[in-house]
C-alpha cells in the first residue's frame, strides 16, 4: 500500500490533490482513500491531505503517521513544519522547489527527494501559481504508482474543457522534468 501525505497551504489546492489522485486511482481499478486534515484555519495556513493506494481493500481509516511519500506544494513550509515528520527509511520527500536534489537532501537530511520547481512550471503554463496538479505529475513521476496520462480523465473532470488541458499539461511537464534520487 502506498501511504502519502501531502503538505501546502490553505487554498492551494492539497486536498483536491489528494480526491483526483483517489479518483484516478480508483479508475484504474485500485482501491483508494483520501481526506484532509484542518481545522478552522484560514487560507494560508498550513493543512494536510492523505492519499491511500492499493490494489486492494483498505482497511485502515486513521490519519497516516509513517508515510511512504510525503509531498509538499510550497517551500515556504520547509523551515515552518517537519514535512519528513514519520517518513519511513526508504521514503521520498516530493517537493515543489527551484534548488537542486544534493541541495534539499544535504539541508534536511531526507533520503530521496524528488524536486521540481512546479511554481515556474504553473506560472508558464497556467499563469498562476498554483501548483497542485503540477505536483501530482512530480508524485506520479517519483511513485510509479500511476502514469501521468491516468490522470488526464479526472483532471478534466475536475478542471472542464478551459482548464483542463492547461492543468493537465503542467502535471505532464512535471512528469516530465521532475528529478529523482
Amino acid at each position: 500500500m502506498w501511504e502519502i501525505r501531502l503538505h501546502g497551504r490553505g487554498g492551494q489546492g492539497a486536498v483536491t490533490s489528494a480526491e483526483l489522485l483517489a479518483r484516478a486511482a480508483i479508475a484504474k481499478g485500485k482501491f483508494a482513500q483520501a481526506f484532509p486534515s484542518f481545522g478552522p484555519e484560514r487560507r494560508g495556513a498550513p493543512v494536510q491531505a492523505f492519499v491511500r493506494v492499493d490494489e486492494k481493500r483498505i482497511l485502515k481509516r486513521e490519519k497516516i503517521y509513517e508515510p511512504d511519500i510525503v509531498m509538499v506544494l510550497d517551500p515556504t513550509l520547509l523551515d515552518v513544519v517537519n514535512v519528513a515528520e514519520g517518513l519511513k527509511q526508504d521514503g521520498i520527500v516530493v517537493v515543489n522547489s527551484p534548488q537542486s536534489n544534493e541541495e534539499l537532501k544535504n539541508r534536511y537530511n531526507w533520503p530521496n527527494v524528488a524536486a521540481v520547481n512546479a511554481t515556474r512550471i504553473a506560472v508558464d503554463i497556467l499563469s498562476v501559481p498554483i501548483t497542485n496538479t503540477t505536483m501530482l505529475g512530480a508524485l506520479l513521476k517519483a511513485s510509479g504508482i500511476m502514469e501521468a496520462k491516468d490522470m488526464e480523465e479526472v483532471i478534466m473532470d475536475r478542471f472542464g474543457p478551459k482548464l483542463g488541458p492547461k492543468n493537465f499539461s503542467a502535471l505532464s511537464k512535471a512528469f516530465e522534468v521532475t528529478n529523482i534520487n
